[in-house]
C-alpha cells in the first residue's frame, strides 16, 4: 500500500485530537489513523466518527511506552512504507487545584508532553515521505511561561543554534529544580505545563532546522501549532473555542499544498505565524 497516503494523530480519541481526525477524514486524501492509549476508548471514538459517515482507522499508541511507539512505527513501515502526515497532539495537564507536589507535576507533565513527543518524533520522523507534513501541538501559554523565565534561560530557548541535547538538558534541569523546590529562584516559571510547551516549540524549531539540512529539497514542512483555548477535558468548559474551531489550524497545516516552503519551523496560531 505504498501508494496510499496516510496520516496519524496521537492522543486522538477525544477533544482536539478527535476533532483533528474528523477534519482530516473530511479533507485528506488517504487513510487517517486515530490513536489512543486505551484501545476500548479508541474504538469507541472510531465508532462515533463512523456514525457521522467517516472512516478513520485505529492503532493503539501510548507515547510513554517505547514498545507501543515502535509497534506503530513498524506497522506504518510495513503497510504504507512511510508516513505522510504526523500530528503530535497527545499531552496532559494537571488541574490548577490539583494538590500533587509541584516536583511530581513537573516530572509527570514533561515525561508525556516533551519526552513522549520527542520519542514519537525519533521513531516516526524518519518515516515521513517527501512533501510530508508534521505538526506538534503546543499552546500560546508557552509565550507567557517564556516571559516568566530568567533572561538567561529565555536567551537559551530563543537561540537559533540550540541543539536537541541542550534542550533536553534544560528540560531535565527544570524537573530537577522543581523536585528540589528551587525552580523559581533558579529562573523558572511556576508552571510545569508551560515549560513542557516551551520545550515542544523549541524542539519543533530544532527538528525543522534538521529536516532542512538532512532532507533538503524533499518539501517536508514541520511546525508547532496553537489550537487556542478549547473546550476539552484538559482546558475546561469555560474555554471560548469548540474542538472543531481548535482543529482548524492543525488541519490547515496538515493540508498545506505541495510546493509551498513556509511556514516551516514556526509557531502558528489562527493560521498565522507567531513571533518567538
Amino acid at each position: 500500500m505504498s501508494g496510499v497516503r496516510v496520516a496519524v494523530v496521537t492522543g486522538s480519541n477525544k477533544g482536539i485530537g478527535l476533532a483533528i481526525v474528523r477534519g482530516l477524514c473530511q479533507q485528506f486524501q488517504g487513510d487517517v489513523y486515530l490513536t489512543a492509549r486505551n484501545p476500548k476508548l479508541g474504538e469507541e471514538a472510531v465508532k462515533t466518527l463512523n456514525n457521522e459517515g467517516l472512516s478513520p482507522l485505529f492503532h493503539q499508541l501510548d507515547i510513554n511506552d517505547p514498545a507501543s511507539i515502535r509497534s506503530l512505527r513498524d506497522f506504518l513501515k510495513e503497510k504504507y512504507c512511510g508516513l505522510d502526515v504526523l500530528i503530535n497532539n497527545a499531552g496532559i495537564a494537571f488541574k490548577v487545584a490539583d494538590t500533587t507536589p509541584f516536583g511530581t507535576q513537573a516530572e509527570v507533565t514533561l515525561k508525556t508532553n516533551f519526552f513522549g513527543t520527542r520519542d514519537v518524533s525519533h521513531e516516526l520522523l524518519p518515516l515521513i515521505k517527501p512533501n510530508g507534513r508534521v505538526i506538534n501541538i503546543s499552546t500560546m501559554l508557552a509565550h507567557s511561561a517564556l516571559a516568566k523565565c530568567s533572561p538567561e534561560i529565555q536567551e537559551k530557548f530563543r537561540s537559533d543554534s540550540i541543539t536537541e541535547d541542550e534542550l533536553v538538558k534544560l528540560m531535565e534541569k527544570f524537573v530537577e529544580d522543581a523536585k528540589n523546590g528551587v525552580h523559581q529562584e533558579r529562573g523558572w516559571p511556576n508552571t510545569a505545563y508551560g515549560v513542557s510547551e516551551i520545550g515542544i516549540i523549541v524542539l519543533s524549531k530544532i527538528q525543522a532546522r534538521q529536516l532542512k539540512e538532512t532532507r533538503k529539497g524533499e518539501g517536508i514542512i514541520l511546525n508547532a501549532c496553537c489550537p487556542g483555548w478549547v473546550r476539552t477535558d484538559m482546558a475546561g468548559p469555560k474555554a471560548p473555542k469548540s474542538p472543531y474551531e481548535g482543529a482548524v489550524t492543525p488541519v490547515y497545516l496538515a493540508l498545506l499544498p505541495t510546493g509551498v516552503d513556509s511556514p516551516h519551523g514556526e509557531l502558528v496560531s489562527e493560521k498565522k505565524v507567531v513571533p518567538w
